[in-house]
């Protein structure tokens, strides 16, 4: 199941997911790019208002009630989960991402499915750029590249087909606003322009396991995700493993007044 966790309130910019862009809201473009996947059995998206779910039911859309408490984006898919007996397995796919491409949603399930011992798969792009690397509003991963293992084995009664060694990039090590891994020696174009990438941006396109779920949804924040506000390292710390696929680049998101607007450029 593919879940897209639809908050009203908006810190940076009020109500976005409502704001309209080609004659549509954000939130309709985000479930349409969703919709267009090809691995999921069914689309939701998690709200927590009424004006949400009104928006949902016209464009027909499924929705469930969540609630305004929900300290993550993770803890929302959760208690989505818990009314989804059979279900295994949910692709968070956040309500700002209305550019998301249907392939890499495809590709984040596939990853999981295909590892048995993965508890979350996300997804990650090179970083070629030192302002970007240095931006804190950039999320870094620190990944152990992929060795010969490619994508692990499916689990009993699953079928998946096996991403390349090009789309899975290995487990990730550490999440962090800042520039990690550091570069002793100094930031050189021959470092940003390394294969195996060293830097990569992630970005926040999830898919986990049930019994993931259902552990974090139990657990309290951790030290670093508290320090990094980073709900993933709330897993890292405790050991979960989480592996990273590999995209070109990223679909821009809206956070700033400035992203919808070069957003409703786009669609103009």
């Amino acid at each position: 199941m593919i879940v897209i966790p639809a908050r009203l309130a908006s810190t940076r910019l009020s109500e976005k997911l409502l704001r309209v862009a080609g004659g549509k809201t954000i939130l309709r473009h985000t479930w349409e790019a969703a919709s267009n996947a090809r691995i999921a059995d069914a689309v939701v998206v998690a709200v927590d208002d009424p004006k949400l779910a009104d928006e949902v039911e016209s464009f027909g859309g499924r929705f469930v009630m969540t609630s305004v408490d929900c300290p993550s984006g993770t803890d929302r898919i959760a208690e989505v989960a818990a009314q989804f007996p059979d279900f295994d397995a949910f692709i968070n796919v956040q309500g700002d991402e209305p550019e998301i491409d249907p392939d890499t949603v495809d590709l984040v399930g596939t990853i999981l499915i295909n590892d048995a011992s993965a508890d979350i798969a996300t997804i990650g792009t090179p970083i070629r750029s030192e302002a970007l690397l240095q931006d804190p509003s950039c999320v870094k991963i620190v990944v152990a590249a992929a060795g010969g293992e490619a994508a692990g084995q499916s689990r009993a009664g699953q079928a998946a087909t096996t991403p390349t060694h090009s789309q899975f990039a290995g487990s990730a090590i550490y999440f962090s606003r800042e520039a990690v891994p550091h570069c002793r020696s100094g930031i050189t174009p021959e470092t940003l322009a390394m294969e195996p990438p060293l830097f990569w941006h992630h970005l926040g396109l999830y898919a986990y396991r049930r019994d993931f779920l259902e552990w974090f949804s139990n657990q309290p924040p951790s030290p670093l995700e508290q320090s990094e506000r980073l709900e993933q390292l709330r897993a890292i710390e405790a050991g979960k493993r989480i592996v990273v696929g590999r995209v070109q680049s990223a679909a821009p998101g809206i956070d700033t007044e400035a992203d919808f607007q070069a957003f409703a450029e786009r669609i103009r």
